[in-house]
């Protein structure tokens, strides 16, 4: 089932439900989606793919994770929290990620099969672990990773 469905079938329960926490959070999302369709209208195409919509919520994810670290040092907890808890809400729409263990055997393993030997050889790693991961990996702990074993 395509994911914008999936997130309007998860919106519509929320309505029902009248979960406060939720539908405001997947209207934000459905309502990035659709600017997203809108934009592409001028590329002759009026769909948008899963993909696109990953990058969109995992965009999402990020905004909400730096406004995370803003609350948490101006000390608004009520703020914070709704940020974890629309986190939450959206990270259920995306691929599970790898632990920290399993992206590091990945990255020692990609290290090794490019024959990258210093820190200068980590654009081809970083390329290869985005051409076959894209989804599954925080490249934000990848870039940690690999510059822990190049070096």
């Amino acid at each position: 089932m395509p994911l914008k469905i999936q997130i309007e079938k998860e919106l519509n329960q929320a309505l029902k439900d009248k979960d406060k926490n939720t539908y405001p959070t997947l209207r934000l999302a459905l309502s990035a989606i659709k600017d997203a369709e809108i934009a592409n209208r001028s590329k002759d195409s009026k769909i948008i793919s899963d993909s696109d919509i990953i990058l969109i919520l995992k965009k999402m994810i990020k905004q909400r994770k730096e406004s995370c670290e803003v609350y948490q040092k101006a000390g608004r907890e009520e703020l914070l929290e709704n940020e974890k808890k629309e986190v939450d809400i959206i990270s259920k729409f995306l691929p599970k990620q790898f632990s920290e263990e399993e992206t590091k055997k990945i990255c020692v393993e990609v290290i090794e099969s490019t024959g990258a030997k210093s820190i200068r050889d980590m654009g081809k790693v970083m390329g290869y672990l985005k051409s076959k991961y894209s989804d599954a990996l925080d490249f934000s702990k990848v870039n940690l990773v690999i510059k822990e074993l190049l070096k």
